[in-house]
C-alpha cells in the first residue's frame, strides 16, 4: 500500500460539515487573536530596527531603484513589500528604527498574513478529507514555529514558504506556468527557498518533460527577470549578491548560526562553551566544513530530485520538499534555527498517514524547542530550554533523524509501483 492510498480521499467528496465549520472558523479566531496580541510586542528589535530603516529610506525619498544601496538581503519580493510598506504607513518617515508600535506592528503584518495563506493552503491540498483539513490546518496555525516567527519576532519565513507552497499547489492543480512564477517568487523573497527548486523541477520534468518542464521554467526565468528590472541600471543584482556573500562570509560564517543539525554537534564539541566556530577552516585535508556541507547536501538533494522525478505524484512532490529543506537544515554550515519551518508545512497536507503524522509530531516539537532555545521571547524560557548542553545535542541528534525519516518515506513512495496519471489528474 502506498501513500497515495492512505491518503486518499474516501468515496465521494463532500462538504465541510457545520460542526466542522465551527471548529475551523473558531480555531482560526483564536490563532488570529494570538498573534493580534503579540504584533505590537518588541520582538527581536535587533532585526527589526534593520528592516525599518530600509523601509525608513524609502520613505524619506531613496529611489526605489537604488534600493540596493543599503545592506539588503532580501531579493526583490521583499523590496516591493518594503516599498508598499513605505507607501502606505506614514509611520516609516519618522521612525529610522521600530520603536514606533504602528511601524513595528506593520513590519510583521505582511508574515502574518501569510500565515493564513499557508492555513489556507494546507487546507486546500486536504479538500477531499474534510476532517484532516481541519485538524492540518488547526495544526500550522497554532503550532509556535509559526507564529513565533512571524507574530512576536518578526522575521518573514512565512511569505517565501506559502510562496513555495503555492509553487506546490499549482503545480498539483495542473498549471505548471504558474508554479514557476510563484517558485520565482519565493526565491527572490529569501534565497533559503533554493532547495524548493529540487523537487518541483524534478515533479514538472517527471510529469511531461517537454511540456511541463518547459512552461515551469519559463514562468521561473521571466519572474527572476521581471523582478529584477527595476534594480538592474543602479546594479542591483550585483550589489545584492555582494551583500549575501559579505554576510555570508562574514558575521554568519560559523558552523551553525543556533540551529539543531549536524554542525551543531561539532561546534559544541570544538567548542563546550558556547562559541561559535569558523566554517571556513581546513576539517578533511583541504575540505573547509562549509564545502563538506555543500557536497553532502547536494548528493542528498539529488537523491530528492531522482526520487521525486521517478514517481512524480502529489505525495512525492509535497515529501520531497519536505526532504529538501531538511536536507539544506541539517547539512549545510551557516544555518539559522528557523529554517527547518518549512518542512512543517511541506508535510502537514499527508497528516492522513500515520507515519507522517508521527513525524510531523516529533519536527514540530524539535523546531520549537529550538526557536525557544535559541532566541527566548523571556529569559525564564531561555533557562528552562537552553540551547546547548545536553538538550542541544538531544534536539540535533532528532533534527538528523527526523531529516532521514523523511528521506526514507520519500524513497519508500518513489518505489511503489508507479500509477498512470489518469484524465483527471493530467495538467490542464
Amino acid at each position: 500500500m502506498t501513500m497515495a492510498d492512505m491518503t486518499a480521499p474516501a468515496a465521494g467528496r463532500r462538504r465541510l460539515t457545520p460542526a466542522e465549520v465551527a471548529i475551523l472558523v473558531g480555531g482560526l479566531a483564536v490563532a488570529a487573536l494570538v498573534r493580534v496580541v503579540v504584533l505590537p510586542t518588541e520582538g527581536l528589535r535587533d532585526d527589526t530596527d534593520q528592516f525599518a530603516g530600509w523601509v525608513h529610506a524609502l520613505a524619506t525619498g531613496l529611489p526605489f531603484g537604488q534600493l540596493y544601496r543599503l545592506d539588503l538581503t532580501f531579493g526583490p519580493t521583499m523590496a516591493y513589500i518594503f516599498g508598499t510598506l513605505a507607501a502606505t504607513v506614514p509611520a516609516f518617515a519618522s521612525s529610522p528604527d521600530a520603536s514606533d508600535v504602528v511601524a513595528r506592528t506593520a513590519l510583521k503584518l505582511p508574515a502574518t498574513l501569510a500565515d493564513l495563506g499557508l492555513v489556507l493552503g494546507v487546507a486546500w491540498l486536504l479538500r477531499d478529507r474534510p476532517r484532516w483539513a481541519v485538524a492540518a490546518a488547526l495544526g500550522v496555525a497554532f503550532v509556535p514555529a509559526t507564529w513565533y516567527i512571524s507574530a512576536w519576532w518578526g522575521q518573514f519565513e512565512s511569505i517565501y514558504i506559502l510562496l513555495g507552497l503555492l509553487a506546490a499547489i499549482l503545480a498539483i492543480d495542473g498549471h505548471p506556468g504558474a508554479s514557476g512564477v510563484a517558485l520565482g517568487l519565493a526565491v527572490l523573497a529569501k534565497p533559503q527557498a533554493l532547495p524548493f527548486l529540487v523537487p518541483l523541477a524534478a515533479w514538472h520534468l517527471g510529469r511531461d518533460a517537454r511540456r511541463d518542464g518547459l512552461r515551469f521554467g519559463v514562468g521561473l526565468a521571466a519572474t527572476l527577470v521581471a523582478l529584477w528590472l527595476p534594480f538592474v541600471a543602479d546594479g542591483g543584482p550585483g550589489r545584492y549578491l555582494a551583500w549575501l556573500a559579505d554576510y555570508q562570509n562574514g558575521v554568519f560564517a560559523v558552523l551553525s548560526l543556533r540551529a539543531w543539525n549536524l554542525w551543531w554537534l561539532v561546534q559544541g564539541a570544538a567548542a563546550p562553551g558556547g562559541s561559535f566556530v569558523a566554517d571556513s577552516g581546513a576539517l578533511l585535508g583541504p575540505l573547509t566544513p562549509r564545502l563538506l556541507g555543500l557536497a553532502a547536501a547536494g548528493l542528498l538533494e539529488l537523491v530528492v530530485f531522482l526520487a521525486v522525478l521517478r514517481r512524480p505524484t502529489r505525495e512525492t512532490l509535497l515529501l520531497g520538499l519536505g526532504a529538501a529543506t531538511l536536507v539544506a537544515f541539517s547539512l549545510l554550515t551557516t544555518m539559522h534555527e528557523r529554517y527547518s519551518v518549512a518542512a512543517l508545512v511541506f508535510l502537514a497536507p499527508l497528516l492522513p498517514d500515520r507515519r507522517i503524522l508521527v513525524t510531523w509530531l516529533a519536527l514540530a516539537g524539535v523546531t520549537t524547542l529550538n526557536l525557544v532555545a535559541a532566541v527566548p521571547a523571556v529569559p525564564a524560557l531561555g533557562e528552562l530550554v537552553p540551547i546547548g548542553g545536553a538538550a542541544g545535542v538531544v534536539g540535533s541528534l532528532a533534527m538528523v533523524a527526523i531529516a532521514a525519516v523523511v528521506i526514507a518515506l520519500l524513497l519508500l513512495e518513489s518505489a511503489s509501483p508507479r500509477q498512470a496519471i489518469s484524465p483527471s489528474d493530467a495538467p490542464a
